[in-house]
């Protein structure tokens, strides 16, 4: 038999109620910050995807500066722009400095953080628009004038990735 409790002493724990009212309150707050934090998450990828497109694009445009001021070597039908990415990250010579002194434009090339291609190097993570291909039909071609993401994408804002 069960021990019986003094008439004047409360019973002590919970009873099955409280515990079903409490983990419905728990799984309710639950669901309400799951989307919270998935938009965070995204709100970070896409601040990273501004940052380096921001990186990258400052290295375009250091190196097209060093070309016209001749710096970097360029033939006359050339545009300035770098030939490809990589060349941003592995530097080329100082065509003024008798020294063959290396000129570095980016330390290292950021990954797309929406592209989901871990097999991919950094720099086939990005789309490339040549200085001869129109803007809103962006093609590859001798020269690197800007870049976007490959992702299909939409952000936050509305505007798909690519656009940025």
């Amino acid at each position: 038999m069960w021990p019986r409790l003094p008439a004047d002493r409360p019973a002590l724990g919970f009873t099955l109620i409280e515990l079903m009212v409490t983990l419905t309150i728990l799984a309710v707050l639950a669901t309400v910050a799951m989307p919270l934090s998935q938009i965070a998450s995204t709100r970070q990828r896409e601040e990273e995807l501004r940052r380096a497109l921001w990186q990258i694009r400052s290295g375009i445009d250091a190196y097209k500066q060093a070309a016209d001021e001749g710096q970097v070597k360029k033939n006359l039908d050339e545009s300035g722009y770098p030939p490809n990415l990589s060349v941003l990250t592995e530097g080329v010579k100082d065509a003024k400095d008798p020294n063959g002194k290396m000129i570095y434009f980016l330390r290292r090339l950021p990954r797309d953080p929406f592209c989901d291609c871990p097999s991919s190097s950094d720099e086939k993570t990005w789309g490339l628009r040549s200085y001869t291909s129109p803007p809103d039909s962006p093609q590859e071609g001798r020269d690197v004038f800007d870049v976007y993401s490959l992702s299909s994408g939409v952000g936050l804002n509305g505007t798909a990735y690519k656009k940025w």
